[in-house]
């Protein structure tokens, strides 16, 4: 095991390949507050509530909507390096605070954003990488036999009845089950790293959906093994779409005895002023 002294130059290192490599690509780094008065509507993502004079604010669980509101204006493609909280996080591999590379690329689709996320890790990696890709519904089908396009909840809730033990898959919605069996079957077959991409729409989140297949979303995920590193997307520029998913995201909160969370209506605002087109990452660093 590495001692303290070493990690701490293993990181150092890592850092500055980091910024070496967005310097030759003419990124911009920036740096995003940490407090919030609005958050992350996401259900399955808890904020850290915290008061400051005498209202409520929030610790951010990335700096995602800030950094677009910069690229609304006209910041050109950037990154940062920051610490982000989550609460009811907590094992070997999540803690309630993290450190996130996260980063936008004008003009890029997720398909490029994914080939210039592999060079970044062969940068870092020291060698060259040839990563291999997946659709989600590739992987439903190769390992579990599930055809997504012709899904049923009863079937699924079969699958994962059959594959994930102590789980009372009749308490599960389709999402539900589709997120266990990814991670506790699929993903626990993975060697080395892996991109998923083409996530359900009903996972889109900030993503846009596919026009040749509104059943999927433009989003992606990057695994080591079964740990998940990365998500990212073609990031969506509807205000009115997006202002629409935070209400559906609150609505779930309630439906699950959740507090739901007020909207972020700067960001809102900054992508009806015009988010060009672009598309984000964020990767954990720890």
């Amino acid at each position: 095991m590495l001692s303290v002294a070493k990690r701490l130059q293993q990181r150092a290192r890592i850092y500055k390949q980091i910024r070496a490599f967005f310097d030759v690509a003419d990124f911009l780094e920036v740096d995003t507050p940490l407090l919030g008065t609005a958050t992350n509507t996401d259900c399955h993502i808890q904020s850290i509530a915290a008061t400051v004079n005498r209202r409520t604010a929030y610790l951010q669980t990335s700096p995602e909507f800030a950094m677009k509101r910069l690229l609304a204006e006209g910041s050109g493609s950037i990154y940062q390096i920051c610490h982000a909280f989550r609460d009811e996080e907590l094992g070997r591999l999540h803690h309630a605070e993290f450190t996130l590379l996260e980063w936008y690329s004008l003009g890029l689709d997720y398909r490029q954003l994914m080939q210039q996320m592999q060079a970044l890790l062969a940068d870092l990696w020291g060698e060259k990488l040839c990563i291999p890709q997946f659709s989600y519904a590739e992987l439903f089908k190769r390992y579990l036999h599930i055809d997504l396009e012709q899904l049923q909840l009863a079937e699924l809730r079969r699958c994962v009845t059959s594959h994930v033990g102590g789980v009372d898959a009749n308490l599960l919605n389709q999402d539900d089950c589709l997120d266990l069996l990814i991670s506790q079957v699929i993903a626990p077959q993975f060697n080395g790293f892996t991109f998923v991409y083409d996530y359900p729409a009903s996972q889109a989140s900030l993503a846009r959906i596919k026009k040749d297949n509104p059943a999927y979303a433009e989003r992606f995920e990057l695994f080591y093994n079964d740990i998940e590193l990365a998500n990212g997307f073609t990031e969506l520029t509807d205000a009115n779409e997006q202002r629409a998913r935070f209400e559906q995201d609150n609505e779930k909160r309630r439906s699950i005895g959740l507090q739901p969370y007020p909207l972020d209506e700067a960001f809102l605002k900054a992508l009806q002023q015009g988010l060009p087109d672009c598309a984000g990452v964020a990767l954990g660093l720890d």
